[in-house]
């Protein structure tokens, strides 16, 4: 990695920015989808600074927008045993320290989640998932 990089698509510059703003920061929807793994979930604006997604209320600017998609990043999604929402592994991908897994939720739609590798969970299983978002990416659901 650079300490500043240029992400180019259709022969126009998206972003030059520093791979951490790249990746929690992205300036757009093709920035967020090139740089990273992560998924989209509708959200719902609540008020001017809180969206609404399946898995819970996130502090965040709407944008002026109702209907939004915001990005959920593996390390956005922590697994959590106490946690009440639970959702199905579909697919995990062992990584040495940590795995990486494909969780269903109970819309049928999709997560991705980092855990520690001793948490060796089969697919099928149900496990307690919860948010820890630091970064909001949200942008207009694509048409």
């Amino acid at each position: 990695m650079a300490d500043e990089i240029g992400v180019l698509h259709d022969g126009h510059i998206q972003q030059w920015d520093s791979p951490y703003n790249l990746y929690h920061r992205p300036a757009n929807r093709f920035v967020a989808d090139f740089v990273g793994q992560g998924v989209f979930l509708p959200a719902k604006a609540l008020n001017g600074r809180q969206l609404e997604i399946e898995l819970g209320v996130l502090q965040g600017d709407s944008q002026g927008m109702e209907n939004l998609e915001v990005l959920l990043r593996p390390d956005d999604v922590v697994h959590d045993d106490a946690a009440p929402t639970l959702a199905e592994v579909v697919h995990k991908a062992f990584r040495g320290a940590e795995i990486l897994y494909t969780l269903r939720l109970a819309s049928g739609r999709k997560v991705l989640a980092l855990v520690p590798s001793h948490h060796n969970h089969a697919l099928g299983e149900k496990i307690g998932i919860r948010l820890d978002v630091d970064h909001v990416v949200a942008f207009r659901p694509e048409t």
